[in-house]
């Protein structure tokens, strides 16, 4: 995996991401708290968060992508994220929505049009606390 963040998202890899739990459904990342990932106001900086979250709907999209039997692109398209609680600790985001990502990649390759899936990951601190919601509109689209 450290291999992967390097050669793939230098960046993940710099500031500390790891995959926790990673299915077709499911995939939960985590990023520490930690001096290169803070913010001057003492927490961590929203772009760190960002890269986490939507790293988390990017596994399950990528996923997907690579078991179809016609080529797919994807792209985000869009994002909206609202934060509840400074980040102090270590925060693991999920995102959930395999089963919809999966949904959407087959109904593009069916109609063969471009479709989106707007996806949410939720980061959750060490205290069990949620301090951050991402949606990200992924669009999917048959390559030509």
């Amino acid at each position: 995996m450290k291999l992967f963040m390097l050669m793939n998202l230098p960046m993940g890899f710099i500031a500390g991401l790891k995959i926790i739990e990673i299915n077709s459904e499911k995939v939960s990342i985590s990023v520490p708290y930690k001096f290169i990932n803070k913010n001057p106001f003492r927490s961590m900086y929203f772009a760190v968060q960002s890269m986490a979250a939507e790293l988390t709907s990017g596994i399950l999209a990528l996923l997907e992508v690579l078991q179809t039997e016609k080529p797919v692109s994807m792209l985000v398209l869009n994002m909206k994220a609202s934060f509840t609680k400074k980040v102090r600790t270590k925060v693991v985001f999920t995102c959930n929505d395999g089963i919809k990502i999966k949904e959407t990649i087959a109904r593009s390759i069916a109609t063969n049009e471009g479709q989106t899936a707007e996806v949410v990951s939720v980061g959750i601190d060490k205290n069990g606390d949620k301090v951050a919601e991402f949606v990200f509109t992924w669009t999917f689209k048959p390559k030509k």
